[in-house]
């Protein structure tokens, strides 16, 4: 794989994870559920390390890292099945993430950059896993309670400054 080809590779990938996130966050601000919202602070805050994983690999290959367009806007989501609906699309999304991804990272030839690429497939493939369990409505999404009710209340929307 010729350096310019590599380096558009990254470029690609960096706007597809960008674009992942952007939606990530737009509906972490309506999941008021306290565990489906832990779950999207958590893969957002993987998805900020993939994203400065792929910076870091494109400057060293002398390209420029794309300014970031900003938030995604979305429709509200007025109840807990709306955001089920925003998590199996989230899960869908993960899903064909790693699906157009896996054969375009088998094939590269550059080590580094390749492992780098299977771990955020890997970790993408957990992301869908919990979105995909967010959206059957289970709420032990990244670990169990020791015990206890579950606390009453939600998440404030405002509570999420970019």
């Amino acid at each position: 794989m010729k350096p310019s080809e590599l380096l558009q590779r990254l470029l690609d990938v960096h706007a597809a994870k960008a674009a992942l996130r952007r939606r990530h966050v737009a509906v972490a601000c309506m999941a008021g559920q306290y565990d489906v919202n832990n779950a999207y602070q958590y893969v957002i805050a993987r998805e900020d390390q993939h994203l400065v994983w792929l910076a870091d690999a494109i400057r060293d290959m002398g390209g420029a890292v794309p300014a970031d367009p900003g938030p995604e806007s979305l429709p509200v989501a007025k109840d807990e099945e709306a955001v089920r609906r925003l998590a199996r699309a989230d899960a869908e999304a993960a899903d064909a993430f790693v699906a157009a991804w896996r054969p375009r990272v088998a094939e590269m030839t550059h080590a580094r950059h390749k492992l780098m690429l299977d771990l955020m497939l890997g970790e993408s493939q957990e992301q869908a896993r919990l979105f995909h369990q967010a959206a059957a409505g289970q709420l032990d999404l990244i670990g169990r309670r020791t015990g206890g009710a579950r606390l009453p209340g939600a998440v404030l929307q405002t509570r999420w400054v970019e």
